[in-house]
């Protein structure tokens, strides 16, 4: 199984992005952030192209997470500058799920092999080894055999070869694997182009009646693996 980083194992950090609303004079309530992301994420929707018109997919998602979180529509403009500026740095990305280490084990002690293929800055790997969610071999966290990084390798998804790295460390073929993610342009397209089963992570129950299968957390899918 492979999973992305953001959206997944780790979420934007509360402190930055409050401070960010902060700064833009919005008063904004830290406890509506995981909601504002997950409804976000559903901008990235299947049937948008996130290579070819990036811009537009990144400014829908945060001008819905910025809604979400409450802000006057006179106060968008200037809470998108300065939340945007957080964005755009990966190393905001450290705020661990609840209850994904639990989940993370799970999986292990169901005999799943897992890997990590995340859009990021090259340096998400060392982050969830510090942050004790997971490393490539044996540590303190639950093992995985890689962490496939844009920011290393060069390419992004939904460009299938990413995709295809990770299973070339891990020496199985597209047909043996899954692949969970929280944004569907980017995760669910992506690893169709690549071969592989997407899953996408929505805890909040917001895609009902997709084509595609969904979970709430790993631990749920854990035991669907187990039953199945």
């Amino acid at each position: 199984m492979l999973l992305d980083a953001g959206g997944v194992l780790v979420l934007p950090d509360p402190n930055r992005v409050i401070d960010a609303f902060t700064r833009a004079e919005c008063d904004v309530n830290a406890a509506v952030l995981v909601g504002a992301h997950y409804h976000a994420a559903t901008r990235f929707s299947t049937d948008r192209d996130a290579e070819a018109d990036w811009a537009a997919c990144w400014l829908s998602y945060l001008q819905a997470y910025i809604e979400w979180c409450g802000v006057a529509e006179d106060e968008h403009e200037e809470a998108h500058r300065h939340v945007d500026s957080e964005f755009a740095d990966a190393a905001l990305w450290v705020d661990v799920v609840p209850g994904i280490r639990d989940g993370l084990r799970a999986l292990a002690s169901a005999g799943v092999r897992l890997g990590v293929v995340s859009n990021a800055d090259g340096m998400m790997g060392q982050r969830l080894a510090q942050l004790e969610v997971c490393q490539v071999g044996p540590g303190i966290a639950v093992e995985v055999e890689c962490v496939i990084d844009s920011g290393n390798v060069g390419i992004m998804k939904p460009d299938p070869r990413i995709f295809h790295a990770a299973l070339e460390v891990m020496g199985i073929g597209p047909d043996e694997a899954l692949y969970v993610g929280d944004m569907p342009a980017i995760d669910v397209v992506g690893a169709r182009r690549a071969g592989l089963r997407p899953v996408l992570m929505d805890p909040l129950g917001l895609h009902h009646g997709a084509d595609y299968d969904r979970t709430s957390s790993l631990v749920e899918l854990a035991a669907w693996i187990e039953r199945n």
